[in-house]
C-alpha cells in the first residue's frame, strides 16, 4: 500500500472519530425492588423513537410473575396509520443486579432492561436499557400530572439522556 492511502484512510478514521459523540449515560439501576409489585399493567406515557413502536399510540406493557420465576411480558399499542392493533409477546429474566430484567421478545435475544428511577408507591418508572437509544416512561395510570413528568424528565436529563428525544405517547 502507498504512502497517501494509509494517510487518506487514517484522516478518515480520525475525522470520524472526532465528531462521534460520546454518550456519558448513568445506568444505574434502582437498588431494590420487589418484582411482585411491579408486575400488572403499565402505560406507556413517553419513549425514544424506535423502529419496533413506531406510530403506535395507546401503548401499554404488561408484566406477569411465571411459577419458574420468569416473566411474562405482553406490549401492546394501536398504530396510528392502520389502527389496527399491534401486540408482541415477550418473556424476562432477572439481570444480574437489582432493577435489571433481560427481555427477550425474539428466540433467545435478550436486551437489558434497567429500572433507572421508580416512585416509591410503583407509580411509575423510567426505564432505559444498555443504549442511550433507549428510554421510556411508564405510569400505572394513562396520564401524569406536571409535576410528576417534570420530574421524571429531569432525572432523566440528570442520568444524561436527550429528553428532547421524548415522544409523547397518546393514551
Amino acid at each position: 500500500m502507498n504512502k497517501g492511502y494509509i494517510l487518506l484512510m487514517t484522516a478518515i478514521v480520525l475525522s470520524t472519530l472526532a465528531s462521534a459523540k460520546s454518550y456519558d449515560i448513568d445506568r444505574t439501576t434502582v437498588s431494590d425492588i420487589d418484582l411482585k409489585r411491579y408486575m400488572g399493567r403499565w402505560f406507556e406515557i413517553a419513549r425514544f423513537d424506535h423502529s419496533f413502536e413506531r406510530n403506535l399510540d395507546y401503548c401499554e406493557a404488561f408484566y406477569a410473575l411465571q411459577d419458574d420465576g420468569t416473566i411474562s411480558v405482553t406490549n401492546t399499542g394501536l398504530n396510528s396509520r392502520t389502527e389496527k392493533r399491534k401486540t408482541a409477546y415477550g418473556k424476562a429474566k432477572l439481570g444480574e443486579r437489582p432493577g435489571q430484567l433481560r427481555v427477550s421478545f425474539f428466540w433467545f435475544f435478550y436486551s437489558d432492561y434497567n429500572i433507572l428511577a421508580l416512585s416509591q408507591e410503583y407509580e411509575w418508572a423510567l426505564i432505559g436499557s444498555k443504549s442511550e437509544k433507549y428510554l421510556w416512561i411508564l405510569s400505572r395510570t394513562r396520564h401524569l400530572d406536571s409535576n410528576t413528568r417534570n420530574n421524571i424528565v429531569a432525572i432523566a436529563q440528570s442520568r444524561g439522556y436527550d429528553t428532547s428525544k421524548l415522544i409523547w405517547v397518546k393514551q
